[in-house]
Order: structure tokens, then C-alpha cells, then sequence
């Protein structure tokens, strides 16, 4: 079974981060809601505090077949300043682990120059951040290793992208069809 974390950093958008919780519990793969501020509670953009299931001191991030970022604001100025997530991502973009982002948090892939020759999306204003891509206006896009979502509106297709990555096609279509998504 593959293994996911999520890296929640206070002021993350609440629904880009718990749709993805939701929809992979719901597919059956195992998603850790990760925090990376040293402790397990989180706050997001809108207020909502959550306990995570673990923080980034106690997590090992090489155990991760992929590693997943929320957008939001200051969530991605905060993902982006952790030095042990940075350091993550790099490693898992190395052996191609998969790699998420949404919204504002493919900014960070971009400045980390991932993106560099491939197809990418984020939140309007951001496309600057996606150093060397080719940027898109589609709600979700995966390229290699790397899939990336425009925002709190494609939250749904981003977590059935990641679905139909980390299980298959048919998953992902039973739990849209179950949620009573583009039925």
C-alpha cells in the first residue's frame, strides 16, 4: 500500500488539504496529515484548527511514496521556510517519488526548480513561481512525478488525480461516483 503525507503548515487552506485527506482515506491509501511546525495542532487560513496525525520531527519523509502540499496563505510562505520539508522534497524529486502540490504551493516546486520542462498549474497570480514550465489553465496536471492543481476549486479533481496515481483509473471513478462527482 502506498504511503502519503501531507505537510500542513499553520495558515493552510483547509478544504485543498482535508479534501485530499478525505478522498484518499476514502480510496483506501494511507495519508498521513503531517504538521511541520513542531507540534500536531494546526491552524488554517480560515481559522480551523486540526490535529494532525504527526509532526515533521517524528515523521520520516523517506518512507513517503508521495509527499503532498495544501496552498493557502501564509500555509505556503510557511511550507517553503521549512528547511526539513525543502530537504524532502528534494530527495523525493531525486528518485522521482510523486510530489503534489495545489493552489500557491506549487511556487515551492518552481523555486526548488522542479518544474523545469514540465507541464504545470497553480493559483492565478503564481505562474511567475513555476520557473521553467509550461504553465497551463487546466484544473489539474500531472507531469512524471509531479502533479500539480490550480486550487481550492479543484480540490476534488486533485485528490482523484492522486487517486488514480497511487491506485488506478477505476478507484478513482468509484469514489467520484460515491461523492457524486461530474456523475
Amino acid at each position: 500500500m502506498s504511503r502519503v503525507g501531507i505537510f500542513l503548515a499553520d495558515g493552510f487552506e483547509e478544504i485543498e488539504g482535508l479534501t485530499v485527506v478525505d478522498i484518499l482515506r476514502r480510496a483506501g491509501i494511507d495519508i498521513s496529515m503531517i504538521s511541520i511546525n513542531g507540534k500536531k495542532k494546526v491552524t488554517g487560513a480560515h481559522g480551523i484548527a486540526l490535529d494532525t496525525d504527526e509532526d515533521i520531527v517524528q515523521c520520516d519523509p523517506d518512507k513517503l511514496d508521495m509527499l503532498v502540499l495544501p496552498g493557502g496563505m501564509p500555509g505556503t510562505t510557511n511550507l517553503a521556510a521549512c528547511e526539513k520539508l525543502t530537504e524532502a522534497l528534494k530527495k523525493a524529486d531525486q528518485e522521482k517519488r510523486g510530489i503534489a502540490a495545489i493552489c500557491a504551493a506549487p511556487s515551492v516546486l518552481g523555486d526548488l526548480g522542479f518544474l523545469k520542462g514540465k507541464k504545470a498549474v497553480c493559483y492565478p497570480g503564481f505562474e511567475n513561481r513555476l520557473t521553467g514550465a509550461e504553465v497551463l489553465a487546466v484544473p489539474v496536471v500531472t507531469d512524471g512525478h509531479i502533479t500539480t492543481s490550480r486550487g481550492m476549486g479543484t480540490a476534488i479533481a486533485f485528490a482523484l488525480e492522486l487517486t488514480k496515481r497511487l491506485k488506478d483509473e477505476e478507484t478513482a471513478k468509484q469514489v467520484g461516483r460515491s461523492i457524486i462527482y461530474n456523475v
